[in-house]
């Protein structure tokens, strides 16, 4: 605890923050309801210095400055039990006001003529740090009964995606593709019907949606900007998996709202990439992820792993290094046009995810999303990462894909058909006894300690001919215990 000359103008108010913090710790940690609410041991004082919680919590903290208006400071016990002191800056004063008004959020933010995730992302925010308390997300897996416990956060999701596919149309003609299948686009009406939907069941289910806009190609959809806006007026997160565009569709874009994230592909260096996705794809990708950047809308890239490409990938990933901000893999599922590939083999695969692991260490574009990273973090004693989803498959779990014939799948890499969003509501597809079966884990993985952050990929699974119920990813190699 810093010592203090009487002399110091700051005391009096530094004297009446340690009294708050005392009050706030001598509190039982508060304990959530059945609704957002402010946390009851949280005290608020009104002070004339910045910095003085960083100065209560370090001496050698930056002497406090005199502020020019009031200044908020709270003190509080989060539910965990630790003791918190932080000024109130405008998020958390937001997440105050909406939470002791009962205010509703997306009304909030159209009076401020703010875009609406800058209230849900307050919220967020204070119902993190344990200034607002709120009920738990309902999307939850029961742990593992074998091996040490799971973090919950691998357990229990607060954002659920849409997958949302919808049209068919695409400018490319990729030789991996999997599904031509000619579907109608989906019409305007229904296409609200469904965004009303999302909606309504991620607030049933106490979590934050997303709808990532796929296809085809997403942008050759006519009515594309307009399901984009309208998914962000109702509060939903939006995210695109699509081919580059011009500068003038993005500037549409981004005049609505900029993308949680806008995701293309490259399938190795430019040869092998422009064999698989046509002659110029990889500079017109490369010029594209140059407009994005500059534009600051985060880019990502997405490669399907096959046996031709697996050299090429930290190739590849050392080029788009402060290109990129991040590039993922997927292995190949032989599926439709994919099923003419050819998979990696499974040694070399596991050779190369050591070498992935290496290189990701060293290169921040490297992302952390195949399953069986996990097994090689576990034998190496390294921490593990949530795997594809976050919680290792989340496929119908935090993950559903939406075709635009209303039909709905479990994953889109492998048929998986869960339900039809145009005959039955989001809420019982996702109770369904079809989408349970594709959350639990195949029945050969169900007692690894591994499952929260694993569960292989079944779309492998199903593309080497395995019953996905049943038999686990042929790529997994672990025996014994924890297989």
């Amino acid at each position: 605890m810093p010592s203090m000359s009487p002399s110091e103008p700051y005391q009096s108010d530094l004297e009446r923050l340690r009294r708050a913090r005392a009050r706030a710790a001598a509190a039982e940690p508060p304990r959530p309801g059945q609704s957002l609410g402010l946390n009851p041991t949280l005290v608020v004082e009104e002070v004339a210095w910045r910095g003085l919680p960083e100065r209560l919590a370090a001496q050698d903290a930056p002497e406090p400055q005199a502020a020019s208006q009031p200044v908020y400071v709270g003190a509080w016990r989060a539910p965990g039990g630790e003791v918190r002191l932080a000024e109130m800056e405008q998020p958390r004063l937001l997440a105050l006001k909406v939470a002791a008004e009962g205010l509703d959020p997306l009304e909030t933010a159209r009076q401020a003529g703010s875009p609406p995730t800058v209230v849900l992302d307050a919220l967020d925010l204070a119902a993190k740090e344990g200034l607002l308390l709120r009920p738990p997300s309902l999307l939850a897996r029961a742990a593992p009964q074998a091996g040490p416990a799971v973090s919950d956060e691998f357990l229990r999701a607060d954002w659920f995606t849409l997958q949302w596919h919808i049209t068919q149309a695409c400018d490319l003609n990729c030789r991996h593709c999997y599904d031509r299948s000619d579907r109608p686009p989906v019409d305007l009406a229904r296409g609200l019907q469904v965004l009303d939907q999302l909606a309504a069941f991620c607030a049933a289910r106490r979590v934050r949606g997303q709808v990532s806009f796929s296809g085809g190609n997403p942008l050759l959809h006519p009515d594309f900007l307009t399901l984009y806006g309208a998914a962000v007026e109702r509060g939903l997160g939006v995210a695109i998996l699509g081919n580059p565009c011009g500068e003038a569709k993005l500037a549409e874009i981004l005049d609505i709202a900029p993308p949680a994230f806008y995701q293309v592909s490259l399938e190795g260096l430019e040869p092998h990439n422009d064999y698989i996705r046509g002659r110029g794809h990889f500079l017109r990708t490369s010029a594209f992820l140059d407009l994005l950047r500059e534009a600051g809308v985060r880019s990502m890239v997405m490669l399907t792993l096959s046996r031709d490409n697996l050299d090429q990938v930290i190739p590849l990933a050392r080029l788009l290094r402060g290109k990129v901000d991040q590039f993922n893999f997927n292995r190949l599922a032989p599926v439709g046009s994919g099923a003419a590939l050819a998979m990696a083999d499974p040694d070399d695969f596991r050779r190369f995810l050591a070498d992935y692991a290496a290189e990701a260490a060293e290169n921040p574009v490297l992302g952390l999303k195949d399953n069986l990273l996990n097994l090689h973090y576990e034998q190496e004693g390294l921490p593990l990462f949530g795997g594809c989803t976050g919680f290792g498959c989340g496929a119908a779990f935090n993950f559903l894909a939406l075709l635009p014939d209303g039909q709905v799948h479990a994953c889109r890499k492998l048929p998986s058909p869960v339900g039809d969003l145009y005959q039955q509501g989001l809420g019982e597809i996702y109770d369904g006894e079809a989408a349970r079966r594709y959350r639990r884990a195949p029945e050969a993985c169900a007692p690894c300690r591994l499952r929260a952050v694993c569960g292989g990929c079944l779309a492998v699974a199903h593309g080497a001919g395995r019953d996905v119920s049943t038999q686990r990813d042929p790529f997994c190699w672990l025996s014994g215990p924890l297989a």
